[in-house]
């Protein structure tokens, strides 16, 4: 939960995943739409994606070629080029600052690490359970996605926090999945969610960096 908290140095708070663009172009107007955005990017977007790489990592116990493979794919499947630096920024952030709580794997990871990548590696090297280990990261993430929409005014924080507790089923069932599941699984479809990451990129006025 340290590596999760807001707290942890990795900056997430500046990225927002297109949700910012995703409002400038009135797809997102509510709570109510947030999250029908966030339970869609869970079950078959990038955040879905996410779980199945992480699972990957730790199932992989320190095997560098293992890890290095997710970690291709998880670049390769970055599909915006400003998701594409987020996720790599926040592995690299990841890293350098679970270096306080020492393991082997850290020396063994690619230069360029995805987050999820990055995440289920480490919390494999410290023993934490598979399914915990990517229940905590959805939670993070969606977390996260709230706390951008609140600054977008896409929600308060009260309705932010019942887009939450609505969520929590969803991200228990989609760790489950991907827990079972293999790289085989991956893949996506949420088309709107891709345009918007990529339509960010041309934003003139923003808050976010994604």
């Amino acid at each position: 939960m340290s590596w999760l908290s807001p707290a942890f140095p990795l900056g997430g708070f500046a990225y927002s995943g297109g949700l910012e663009r995703a409002a400038h172009d009135g797809l997102l107007t509510d709570a109510e739409g947030l999250k029908a955005w966030l339970s869609s990017g869970l079950a078959q977007g990038f955040l879905w994606n996410d779980a199945v790489l992480l699972c990957e990592s730790h199932r992989a116990k320190g095997d560098s070629a293992r890890i290095g493979e997710a970690a291709a794919l998880a670049a390769a499947l970055a599909g915006a080029r400003e998701r594409h630096a987020e996720t790599l920024a926040l592995g690299s952030a990841f890293l350098t600052a679970a270096a306080a709580w020492p393991a082997p794997v850290l020396a063994n990871l690619p230069g360029e690490t995805a987050l999820p990548v990055a995440f289920g590696a480490v919390a494999a090297a410290h023993g934490i359970g598979l399914e915990a280990a990517c229940q905590g990261y959805l939670h993070a993430q969606i977390t996260q996605s709230i706390s951008a929409a609140i600054r977008l005014s896409l929600c308060g924080q009260v309705s932010g926090l019942e887009v939450l507790a609505g969520l929590e089923e969803t991200i228990l069932e989609t760790a489950a999945r991907a827990a079972a599941a293999g790289l085989d699984d991956l893949g996506g479809c949420t088309f709107r969610a891709d345009v918007s990451a990529l339509r960010h990129e041309t934003q003139h006025s923003r808050l976010f960096r994604s």
